[in-house]
């Protein structure tokens, strides 16, 4: 490691980076290019590259990845139907596999020997970025600092920022951690690391609290082709505009606040409060419209998937044989999820209202219990053969089994 030339780090102007960006130029002599990925982190961008610059990078990358973000990473999940643990939007895990990929082609372009990241040694971000690293540009050297430097905490971090005229703006005491993107914002640490703590309702960026929530019913129209939201009330809109106007609508209805621990990849038990209102609407409305566009059987088959799939986004596995595999699977069972949905939002709950598509399954005459006396589709009587098949294992099987207990 001692032989690396040029550095690239994935920079965001906070103390971390900030510092660790000085610690690498200085611990190894090399060269350091920075690299920001903009997706749709709200974080103040203006005079990011002059303060790169000045702390000691060769140069700023900023890159507006807030489209590329929405459509190929976060759009595929959705219709993957990938949740975390029946509760999370993997809102933080979709975002790493980007930003290590640009990181990767920056490395090829400037001909780089490193890459180095701010992630800790006991959360899931590091083994994110790092899979993806090998993963694209296998042998490359990956520095990371938390996991060799001697400095513990943010204390630790302030001084050396002090002592060496690093442009930082920090205090020792942070009451939690914050990561934004366009999907989703989230709240770790610090004061939430007590599971039986309630949030302060100051916390929350992005939704309303249910008082505060409007006191009227919204009802929007998502129209879908092949699983991908495309139309909001008629209007077209590009993935990234679909979701940050969503998150703007479901926000003021306080929708996509979820409180959960989690199983984080590393065997740590985590409490992670997540805002996730426009991602929160997509999801529920995917969903319905698959419930009338899906064979049972394949529907079924689907959502066992999906959890397999949710798992691997968690772990950092995008690129790999098995998620882009999944894909495939998935993005075949889309080609009929087309239709619009309807859905009321209220008082921190999207319920679908109404849903139709050019290719539902859904047979009122079927469906209806008013006898079909014309077409006869479905005669009542077949249900008397069928049920005394279904159960025949139970029928001699479970009162032997009983027995032998």
């Amino acid at each position: 490691m001692k032989n690396v030339k040029k550095i690239v780090l994935s920079y965001s102007g906070g103390l971390d980076t900030s510092v660790i960006l000085h610690w690498l130029k200085k611990e190894y002599q090399a060269e350091v290019i920075a690299f920001c990925a903009d997706i749709g982190q709200k974080e103040e961008m203006d005079g990011l590259e002059e303060k790169a610059l000045k702390t000691g990078a060769s140069k700023l990358y900023l890159l507006d990845l807030k489209e590329e973000f929405a459509r190929d990473y976060v759009y595929p999940i959705i219709r993957a139907s990938a949740v975390y643990e029946m509760r999370y939007l993997l809102g933080t895990s979709i975002a790493r596999p980007l930003i290590a990929q640009k990181q990767i082609e920056i490395v090829q372009k400037e001909g780089a020997d490193a890459v180095s990241h701010g992630a800790t040694g006991k959360g899931n971000d590091q083994v994110r970025f790092e899979f993806t690293f090998h993963a694209l540009m296998p042998g490359i050297h990956v520095i990371v600092p938390w996991r060799t430097w001697n400095f513990t905490g943010r204390e630790d971090l302030i001084a050396y920022a002090h002592k060496e005229n690093i442009p930082v703006k920090a205090s020792v005491q942070k009451p939690y951690s914050i990561d934004q993107n366009l999907l989703h914002t989230s709240y770790e640490g610090g004061i939430l690391e007590d599971p039986y703590l309630e949030p302060d309702e100051s916390m929350f960026l992005t939704t309303k609290s249910l008082k505060e929530a409007k006191s009227e019913p919204e009802y929007i129209e998502i129209e879908f082709e092949r699983g991908n939201a495309v139309k909001l009330n008629g209007q077209s809109k590009s993935p990234a505009d679909m979701i940050l106007t969503l998150n703007k609508i479901g926000g003021e209805h306080g929708i996509g606040r979820v409180d959960i621990v989690e199983n984080r990849l590393v065997g740590i038990k985590s409490r992670g409060v997540y805002e996730t209102p426009g991602g929160t609407i997509l999801h529920i409305a995917h969903r319905d419209l698959e419930a009338i566009t899906l064979e049972k059987n394949l529907q079924h088959l689907k959502d066992e998937i999906s959890m397999r799939y949710a798992r691997l986004v968690y772990n950092g596995e995008w690129f790999s044989p098995e998620r882009e595999a999944l894909q495939k699977f998935v993005d075949d069972t889309q080609r009929t999820v087309n239709g619009t949905v309807r859905i009321q939002l209220f008082k921190g709950n999207a319920r679908v209202v109404g849903r139709k598509s050019p290719n539902s399954l859904y047979l009122t005459k079927l469906a209806s219990f008013e006898d079909d006396v014309n077409e006869k589709i479905y005669d009542q009587s077949d249900a008397e053969g069928f049920i005394r098949l279904f159960s025949l294992p139970v029928k001699y099987g479970y009162t032997q089994y009983k027995k032998f207990q």
